[in-house]
């Protein structure tokens, strides 16, 4: 299959870790991806991931990030979307971080899926218009 035809996918910080971790399958499933080339990535992620760096080293890693992946473009107006789709969460009693928010709003604006074991999603779905990947 061309590369092209394939659907990129933003993984979650959850899923990273599990990859780095090399526990499967989510190693072989983000494996997969990068040699398909259908990863993207947003600022969110990375700084999560970094902000749990153990070492300079992983640091290092998670540097070539910029490199490596494709950055979803954040602006103002995906952060006002984010704010305004936890503001609807909370008046319905529910309550999911902003980072979520931000993540599945930026998933809908680049019309990517969301590769995540954060459960938070499986209510983000609907409300932001994004649909996860499989990890099964």
């Amino acid at each position: 299959m061309e590369t092209a035809a394939l659907a990129r996918v933003l993984v979650d910080s959850s899923v990273w870790i599990e990859f780095f971790r090399k526990n499967e399958p989510y190693h072989g499933i983000v494996s997969r991806l990068m040699d398909d080339e259908q990863i993207v990535c947003c600022g969110v992620i990375l700084a999560e991931l970094m902000q749990g760096a153990k070492s300079e080293r992983e640091l290092a890693v998670l540097e070539n990030f910029l490199q490596v992946f494709t950055f979803i473009h954040e602006t103002p107006e995906l952060w006002a979307a984010a704010g305004k789709l936890s503001h609807s969460l909370r008046r319905k009693g529910v309550t999911v971080g902003l980072s979520d928010c931000f993540i599945a709003v930026a998933a809908a604006s680049a019309n990517v899926r969301v590769a995540t074991l954060d459960r938070h999603f499986d209510i983000l779905c609907k409300p932001a218009g994004i649909s996860l990947f499989p990890l099964t």
